[in-house]
């Protein structure tokens, strides 16, 4: 049997849609490839972000904002010291883009102007940090994205 163009082209059309369908069927059964959503209410989230971006202005006013660093013990979040350390409230957030079991939340609570997040909690990678802070009645916001 002699193959002419028009079949050749037929075949591959087939090839190909059967290419693309084996993608499909397994990116959607296979748990390998589950895409889980950063937030499981983003919609919430995303009409409070207007308060979030307020935050983010008052902290850049600030003559001095939170600073980090790695250290033996864990990662050192340092908070203004020009402030009185004592008043400040708020929480932490670390999130893990790659594993959301890892995401945790603490509660700011000092007795020094600096928090310590032992080692222990983190494994080495990226995290998003985000620091939600109040004091004297002033909200303030710090994220970054670090590498431990």
């Amino acid at each position: 049997m002699k193959l002419n163009w028009g079949t050749g082209i037929v075949l591959a059309f087939i090839g190909f849609i059967a290419f693309i369908m084996y993608f499909i069927v397994t990116m959607n059964i296979n748990d390998a490839y589950d895409h889980d959503l950063v937030s499981e209410d983003y919609y919430a989230d995303e009409l409070a972000y207007q308060k979030d971006i307020d935050k983010l202005k008052n902290a850049k006013a600030l003559s001095e904002n939170i600073t980090y660093k790695k250290t033996k013990d864990g990662l050192t979040i340092m908070f203004p010291g020009n402030i009185d350390y004592k008043k400040i409230t708020g929480k932490l957030f670390l999130y893990r883009p790659s594993n959301k079991q890892l995401d945790f939340e603490t509660t700011i609570s000092l007795s020094n102007p600096h928090l310590l997040i032992p080692d222990s909690r983190l494994v080495d990678g990226r995290w998003n940090i985000k620091v939600d802070w109040q004091y004297n009645g002033n909200s303030y916001l710090f994220k970054e994205s670090i590498d431990y």
